[in-house]
């Protein structure tokens, strides 16, 4: 199985910028690249922050631009998105529980996508519904078990800034995926840092956003960087999950 990983894409009203950078021209070069190189992907998942302030305007650019894709694209929330905009452009009859929020089944396992959202806040939360989902899709996942994806990170980064703003239910989150067993991966955005680890015996990876991204930087203060953008391509099979990171701007590697 195939999957691909877009996140942090922070549009905000065609023609307007964001840090000095075009938010849509870099999305719009992400998906191209995507479609030339993996189109044969079994997904697309973007983990939120799919707008900078929730216009109404960035989202109808962003379902004009998936609408092409070949590959079925999957769509999440992060802290920047509004949950009633995004369902006014979107709609809600795929989503579970009034959340952005469901598990697909393609072949290799199950997306278990989550919508950690807390409205108004920076920091995310996984409310008692919410939570009660989680622990229904995983069951539901049997013994090829689940890719979970979520907007904010259970696990630290020892980048304080970044660390304060991570999911705020994360004990919880802990408890149900251990007692499931069955979790190989957790994908996370709102860092916009490509990050590998695990945390409670469960592998992870973050990755850079497509436009601006979070310099590294290990104290308590955000600091806004140029570094280049990226996408992950992620090939799972029975035996393992393989995460690559892909600077899909960088042309100094030649062409394919």
């Amino acid at each position: 199985m195939k999957l691909v990983h877009i996140t942090d894409i922070h549009l905000v009203t065609p023609g307007e910028r964001l840090f000095g950078l075009d938010p849509l021209a870099r999305l719009d070069a992400c998906l191209a690249d995507v479609e030339r190189h993996h189109a044969d992907a079994h997904a697309i998942v973007i983990t939120g922050d799919l707008t900078h302030d929730g216009d109404v305007a960035a989202y109808e650019a962003l379902a004009e631009r998936i609408a092409g894709m070949t590959a079925p694209v999957h769509l999440m929330l992060g802290n920047h998105d509004r949950r009633e905009t995004f369902h006014a452009v979107f709609g809600e009859t795929r989503f579970g529980e009034g959340f952005v929020q469901k598990s697909v089944d393609p072949p290799g396992g199950r997306l278990v996508l989550l919508d950690t959202l807390k409205q108004g806040a920076v920091e995310g939360e996984l409310c008692p519904r919410r939570l009660a989902w989680l622990k229904a899709q995983l069951a539901g996942a049997g013994k090829k078990g689940a890719l979970v994806f979520a907007h904010h990170p259970p696990f630290r980064l020892h980048m304080p800034a970044l660390d304060r703003v991570r999911l705020a239910d994360a004990e919880a989150f802990a408890a149900i995926t251990l007692e499931a067993g069955n979790v190989r991966h957790v994908f996370a955005g709102h860092v916009h840092r490509p990050v590998a680890g695990s945390w409670r015996g469960i592998p992870f990876t973050t990755l850079r956003g497509t436009n601006q991204q979070t310099a590294l930087v290990f104290e308590d203060r955000f600091v806004t960087s140029h570094e280049p953008p990226a996408y992950g391509v992620i090939l799972v099979e029975p035996e393992g999950v393989v995460v690559h990171f892909h600077d899909f701007l960088d042309r100094t590697a030649g062409t394919v």
